[in-house]
């Protein structure tokens, strides 16, 4: 959290802003150098504030409010690097949002692998009318996670991202596994 820094000084010192009658007075200045003393990190804060913006440099407390700011799909405990991307990545998966690709992502990012997804949709062209439908009759969303070490959390997990990044209409079910290991040479 953000707080006093010892040591830190005002990158303005209202010692120096004082009119001259003060200039030489040792109480105003001690004054003024313990309010400088405490509007320092607020100075500093102000003067780095686009870096507060940007999840690749803003502190990591500041990210995880920022993550609830633009509604990345977060819930505390994936690791720096994911937290990060999923803040970046924010905007556009809200844009992509109901599409197979932003469930893709939306998962990838959560977890740090890519989901095995299976739909009944289906997109066709006729040039006659009455053509086939694609697809199948009732509609299905599957979502299956492959994880090194799953837990019995992660499938409450994908279920609440599948549920918030699905199309609307459609039923869906989810899956965690154990992903298979390859034997170490």
């Amino acid at each position: 959290m953000r707080g006093s820094v010892d040591g830190l000084g005002s990158s303005v010192p209202i010692g120096g802003m004082l009119p001259a009658v003060f200039a030489d007075d040792d109480l105003a200045q001690r004054f003024v150098a313990g309010l400088d003393e405490v509007m320092a990190p607020v100075l500093n804060v102000l003067d780095c504030l686009p870096a507060y913006f940007d999840p690749a440099l803003a502190p990591v407390d500041f990210t995880r409010w920022l993550a609830t700011w633009v509604g990345a799909e977060t819930d505390g405990t994936e690791p720096e690097r994911r937290l990060r991307a999923a803040v970046a990545a924010a905007a556009y998966l809200h844009r992509v949002r109901g599409t197979r690709r932003g469930l893709s992502e939306t998962v990838r990012l959560a977890f740090g692998v890519e989901p095995e997804i299976s739909e009944s949709g289906g997109a066709d062209w006729s040039a006659r009318p009455l053509g086939p439908v694609p697809g199948a009759h009732r509609p299905h969303l599957h979502v299956t996670v492959r994880l090194p070490d799953p837990g019995p959390a992660d499938e409450h997990r994908l279920d609440t991202l599948v549920a918030a990044a699905r199309p609307a209409h459609m039923p869906y079910s989810v899956k965690v596994t154990a992903a298979e290991r390859t034997p170490e040479r």
